[in-house]
């Protein structure tokens, strides 16, 4: 090998810029040089020539590159490198001009003026508070002033007008504005108005904010039933997205909970990672020792009814979180009786109705002693004072909208109440039971028990009870009572006689229970299959199904199946997760689902069925707010058509005097809630009245608009008020003892198949937009 094609003497030859061709052109330029002359006379000479001596050159001649040369440019390139790797290692600055704090305060935040952590100033800008103003010499001397606390536009800009309203009221009632030393409110807005929104906005605000320029709380406790922990997760995640983690616990070992709430419990300031708690109310009764072990900065107790009782398990292990901040949610504060509202503000501002003793003798019993149709004109005024007196301090408090604030996002809703004449069987079995000996031995245990007995007589009354509304809802549930309690007694266990019922029962129904169902037998079920079946052939509308009872609803599906109508079920039985996928198809509108089955019980709260805009309240209950709840599935944030709401009951029977009952306590409601100036809600039944349940009315059309008193009504030709709504008192609302002023045309063709009476009213008056 040439010495000059070495790799070592090709590197260095590189380096000063030479090249193999630039070493030939050299060569053959020095040689062809000589015979200049010699080359131009003879070409052929010259080109061997050269050859000649190139030949010869390359064999003699080897490469002498600079060796100095080379040196020079490598300590040149190593000393560039070493002042770019200077350059590139030096220390980090602070690219602020003249800053001359250090690298390792970076993060801390630095002491200078205040200021509010979003720009008060910004269009529809939602300031929770305002700081007394101050001069530019006052912020430059003074370090300790207030600064503005402004919702986070993230949510204010999603907040309706009302919802801006509570979470305002909220701000103030947990830091105390509206009355002194006191830090708890209840938000007792109807349902479907976003009552969780409104909590979220509060609870994120308090989380990263406060007057003095910092959080007002560290961290928060959201109490909810099993069936919502996950909805508020969800919700949370919604409208925060990752701006905040917040810890759901709605199953998992008790070593698994203990450990994720100690570390919530324990873990305090900006170090919390999950600051906010979400967790059942039977979750959190069973690890109170764990949660009542560490300050909590808020609560907030959804479908906060649940405490109505002072004396219940849950109410006490709540009243004893240590968190000053309470805030209670619930579309129905006054479910029974004002003792029961009592609990409700005593949880959440303790002292500030006195106690329970003194709230009984001081407000309660003037004002029930006041609304008794029986009541003297004294009574009255003072019941009126006291009923003002309280309405002024618990509204402090206490914030309340109705549903009629959804009527400009909402379409109209006709509610009506349908009236069902019983069948003959019906009316026989109802007639022979209302006689008979047992039912004469319950009302004289129930005098007996009134008077201070110890006697069974109020179970021997709620078997009485559940017998007569199971025969309201259909013969064939009257007779698995029957069948059951003789089976009992077979069996030697206490069970009321009922026997002498089946003489007015087929031969042959005890096979014909089990295998079909006949509606003809009930006055509610003929009048329900002919509801659905002209609904299913004239409209494409998805209808809900409520009942009180699973036996109920077991009659839906026999009655689906025997019709061809596709249908789900939600009760009791069925797990948290499997409710949510079967709410989600349903509601889906390509979804073939035609009947949505709910057991009132399992399934009010929180379920939003907008799939379906027709709903029937097959029975209802003793309590107003659970048919309330269930009512308000269809009518929500989402629907975009009409809503009929159905509320069959059977006429003259016991589910008129529930109803009524009903009327009574969401009077009492509307009273002490809904109170507005220049309303009065009319005394309609005497509480003597209510106490007649065991009478069957039979020469009448309404029990329930015979008790009324209606004034409209004797006046031929008047109407209801153009204003008025579903919400008001039934005497405004349309009474109808004929299907000609019916608004509903499906049930007008449903008329003739047993509706003996129908009130119905509408949500609103639907305003067109331009």
């Amino acid at each position: 090998m040439l010495r000059s094609k070495v790799p070592s003497i090709v590197a260095k030859r590189k380096l000063l810029g030479q090249t193999d061709n630039d070493e030939n052109q050299s060569f053959i330029k020095c040689v062809g040089s000589n015979d200049d002359d010699d080359v131009r006379h003879n070409p052929k000479r010259s080109c061997n020539t050269g050859r000649t001596a190139l030949i010869s050159i390359r064999n003699s001649f080897t490469f002498r590159p600079n060796l100095k040369l080379v040196d020079d440019i490598i300590r040149e390139r190593q000393s560039h490198d070493d002042h770019i790797r200077e350059i590139l290692n030096r220390p980090f600055r602070i690219p602020l001009k003249n800053y001359t704090g250090s690298y390792r305060s970076l993060g801390i935040k630095l002491s200078g003026p205040r200021r509010p952590l979003f720009d008060p100033g910004a269009p529809n800008a939602l300031i929770l508070y305002e700081p007394p103003p101050i001069n530019a010499q006052e912020k430059l001397t003074k370090k300790d002033y207030q600064v503005h606390v402004v919702v986070d536009p993230v949510l204010c800009n999603v907040l309706r007008p009302h919802q801006r309203e509570g979470v305002k009221f909220m701000w103030d009632c947990v830091t105390g504005v509206r009355i002194n030393d006191q830090f708890g409110c209840i938000m007792a807005d109807e349902m479907g108005l976003g009552k969780t929104l409104q909590c979220i906005t509060l609870c994120w605000t308090l989380l990263r904010q406060g007057p003095e320029a910092r959080a007002t709380i560290d961290k928060a406790v959201i109490v909810a039933p099993s069936s919502l922990v996950k909805n508020w997760y969800n919700e949370i995640n919604k409208w925060l997205g990752c701006r905040i983690n917040a810890l759901a616990i709605d199953g998992g070992s008790k070593e698994e909970i203990d450990r994720k709430l100690g570390s919530f419990i324990q873990t305090i300031g900006r170090r919390c990672c999950q600051p906010i708690l979400i967790i059942s109310y039977e979750t959190f009764r069973l690890h109170t020792d764990i949660l009542h072990s560490g300050d909590i900065g808020l609560v907030i107790c959804d479908e906060g009814h649940r405490l109505k009782n002072q004396e219940n398990q849950t109410y006490i292990a709540l009243n004893q979180i240590r968190a000053k901040r309470r805030v209670l949610l619930s579309g129905t504060p006054i479910q029974n009786d004002l003792l029961e509202y009592f609990s409700l503000v005593q949880f959440v501002c303790p002292g500030l109705l006195g106690t329970s003793a003194e709230f009984r003798r001081h407000y309660e019993n003037p004002i029930l002693k006041g609304r008794d149709a029986d009541a003297t004109e004294n009574d009255r005024l003072r019941g009126q004072e006291r009923l003002n007196e309280l309405i002024r301090l618990v509204n402090k408090i206490m914030i309340r909208r109705t549903s009629n604030i959804l009527s400009k996002y909402l379409p109209v809703k006709i509610e009506q109440i349908v009236c069902c004449q019983l069948t003959e069987l019906q009316r026989q079995i109802y007639k022979e039971f209302l006689n008979s000996k047992e039912l004469a031995k319950v009302i004289r245990d129930d005098v007996k028990h009134s008077t201070g007995s110890r006697g069974g007589g109020g179970n021997a009354s709620l078997v009485a009870i559940t017998f007569l509304k199971k025969l309201c809802n259909s013969p064939q549930l009257a007779y698995d009572m029957i069948m059951e309690n003789k089976e009992k007694k077979r069996d030697g266990k206490n069970a009321a006689d009922l026997d002498f019922l089946l003489k007015h029962f087929p031969n042959d129904f005890n096979s014909l229970r089990g295998r079909q169902i006949e509606p003809t037998l009930s006055g509610k079920l003929k009048i329900l299959d002919t509801l659905l079946a002209y609904i299913r052939h004239e409209t494409n509308d998805k209808v809900v199904l409520v009942s009180n009872y699973t036996q109920t609803l077991d009659l839906f599906e026999k009655l689906c199946r025997a019709r061809n109508y596709r249908y789900v079920r939600l009760d009791g039985t069925m797990s948290i997760k499997k409710r949510g996928k079967i709410v989600e198809t349903f509601n889906d509108p390509n979804s073939m689902d035609f009947i949505f089955m709910l057991s009132s019980k399992a399934g009010g709260c929180g379920l939003n069925l907008i799939g379906a805009n027709r709903l029937v309240m097959y029975d209802p209950d003793w309590n107003p707010a659970n048919d309330g709840q269930a009512m308000a599935r269809v009518w929500r944030d989402g629907q975009l058509k009409q809503c009929y709401i159905y509320r069959l009951l059977s006429t003259g029977t016991i589910e008129e005097k529930i109803f009524q009952r009903q009327t009574h306590k969401r009077a009492l409601s509307t009273c002490v809630i809904d109170n507005a100036e220049e309303e009065e809600v009319e005394r309609h039944f005497s509480l003597s009245e209510l106490k007649e349940l065991f009478r069957l009315e039979l020469n009448t059309k309404s029990d329930t608009h015979d008790k009324l008193n209606c004034k409209m009504c004797k006046i031929i030709g008047q109407q209801p008020p153009a204003d008025a709504n579903c919400t008001d008192d039934l005497t405004v609302w349309y009474h109808c003892p004929d299907k000609r002023n019916l608004v509903d045309q499906i049930l007008k063709r449903v008329w003739d198949q047993g509706i003996t009476y129908c009130m119905h009213q509408k949500s609103h008056i639907q305003k067109d937009i331009p």
